[in-house]
């Protein structure tokens, strides 16, 4: 792994193209994540986050799980996530920084693309987003 100038820990794919820690970590969030949006269920993508998350979709942030599941409830039934990692590090042993690229497609508009940073945190359970933060590109 190399370091960055500040410190942190970069935590991108090897050169021989295998996955990181910090990427596999992501990947097992996000593919949760994911399987709850594809199938509009909102309760169980904001049980992918932690209790209390910052959450900046779109729209106002929220801050907490039922804020979460409001915002994914109000999501067109449809609606579809595909990801595609740019970035992963690693700034503490219990904490994961991944930058993406999010394409939303739905059933009646043209696809979404975002850029997305979440913070994953580790609790004594499993892995969880603390903060997630969409832009758009450009």
């Amino acid at each position: 792994m190399d370091s960055t100038t500040d410190g942190d820990t970069t935590d991108s794919d090897t050169a021989d193209g295998e996955a990181t820690d910090g990427e596999v970590i992501l990947r097992g969030v996000l593919d949760r994540w994911k399987a709850a949006v594809d199938a509009h269920r909102p309760q169980l993508a904001a049980a992918q986050f932690t209790e209390d998350a910052i959450f900046q979709g779109l729209r106002p942030h929220s801050v907490g799980r039922p804020g979460i599941a409001a915002y994914y409830d109000s999501q067109p039934i449809g609606l579809t996530a595909e990801y595609r990692i740019l970035e992963t590090r690693r700034p503490a042993d219990d904490l994961v920084l991944g930058y993406l690229s999010v394409d939303f497609s739905f059933t009646d508009r043209p696809t979404l693309t975002v850029n997305l940073g979440v913070l994953l945190r580790r609790s004594a359970q499993d892995w969880h987003i603390g903060y997630y933060q969409v832009s758009r590109p450009g």
